[in-house]
């Protein structure tokens, strides 16, 4: 096994991973890569998502650079025509009565499917399961997109920052850890599979309660956090305002794009917020702010990869969300080869 994981390691093609957003597809050719492989991506004009290598097998041009023809994509080189389930069904320069060649057919990945506002793709046969998001189906969470986020990076370690609870006070000192507790309560980590959950409470500045700005309620709150993950890179932080009351759920879906590259999906869905647009685009604006405190550290690493081998760090018990990733990571690497 190796000692680490890069963005692009074979493994991880055996697993489900964020493509796009729903609201990127259209009935236009779109190209999107994912571990050096572009894929082309458009919507049928039944609703379906189709998604195929992103290369003509004539003379390998972009299909993305192509036209959809109702449920056909045709290829802008020399027209050649594909249909929904990417056999070439014409080519203009053979005329309309002539034999196709068998191999004329598009590459695609192994699996895919839509949810929670998000196209997943499985490279390979995936041996992860499909994620998912509770709160994107309950119809009381207003939703809020962050812009997509590209940064130097790996998708391993920006899925650690995420889970890791004891940066707070020390990285997001300008948002919300002014003032949190320095050290990490008690927590255990329950795991299944290939995902785990672990739960915790600790003090936080609320600054975004508007009880706070009338006297009803104080500065530092209590906040339940809630994590799930789910392999490779597919996360969750439940959070529960004990105080204020409501729930703001971050859903934080990494694509690794080459071994330097991470597109970074985020996601906020509120029932805190009373419907309010205004006070969501805030909640929206407040947690670009947070990825980019962490951000303007994680892209700075000299080694952009995530250790396997748990001997080569040193971990504590406030690590265990982090340490179970990396375990689950290795298991997925040593399935992978059987």
């Amino acid at each position: 096994m190796p000692s680490t994981l890069r963005n692009t390691h074979s493994a991880l093609r055996c697993a489900w991973h964020a493509l796009c957003r729903s609201d990127e597809v259209s009935d236009k050719p779109r190209s999107f890569t994912l571990m050096n492989e572009p894929y082309v991506v458009w919507r049928s004009p039944s609703g379906d998502i189709r998604v195929f290598i992103d290369r003509c097998p004539h003379r390998r041009a972009p299909l993305s650079l192509g036209s959809c023809e109702g449920d056909s994509l045709r290829c802008s080189y020399h027209g050649w025509r594909f249909d929904a389930d990417g056999l070439c069904v014409e080519i203009p320069a053979l005329g309309p009565d002539a034999t196709l060649p068998s191999r004329a057919q598009l590459a695609g990945p192994h699996s895919i499917f839509e949810s929670h506002g998000m196209v997943f793709v499985a490279p390979e046969e995936p041996l992860t399961p499909r994620p998912q998001l509770a709160a994107a189906g309950q119809g009381d969470f207003l939703r809020g997109d962050l812009p997509v986020m590209v940064t130097r990076g790996s998708a391993g370690l920006l899925a650690d920052n995420f889970l890791d609870m004891a940066h707070f006070p020390f990285v997001h000192g300008n948002t919300f850890g002014a003032g949190e507790e320095v050290a990490v309560p008690h927590y255990t980590v329950t795991r299944d599979g290939y995902c785990f959950s672990a739960t915790y409470e600790h003090l936080f500045a609320n600054r975004e309660d508007p009880g706070v700005l009338d006297g009803r309620r104080p500065l530092l709150q209590t906040r339940r956090l809630t994590y799930r993950y789910t392999a490779p890179f597919h996360l969750e932080l439940d959070i529960e305002f004990v105080d204020a009351g409501g729930s703001n759920v971050i859903g934080f879906f990494l694509s690794p794009q080459d071994d330097e590259t991470v597109r970074i999906y985020s996601s906020l869905w509120r029932n805190d917020l009373d419907g309010s647009l205004e006070r969501m685009a805030e909640a929206v604006d407040f947690e670009i702010a947070v990825i980019n405190e962490d951000l303007a550290l994680q892209s700075r690493f000299a080694e952009l990869s995530i250790p396997l081998d748990v001997t080569t760090e040193i971990h504590t018990r406030a690590d265990r969300t982090t340490l179970e990733l990396r375990r689950i990571l290795a298991d997925l690497v040593s399935a992978s080869r059987g």
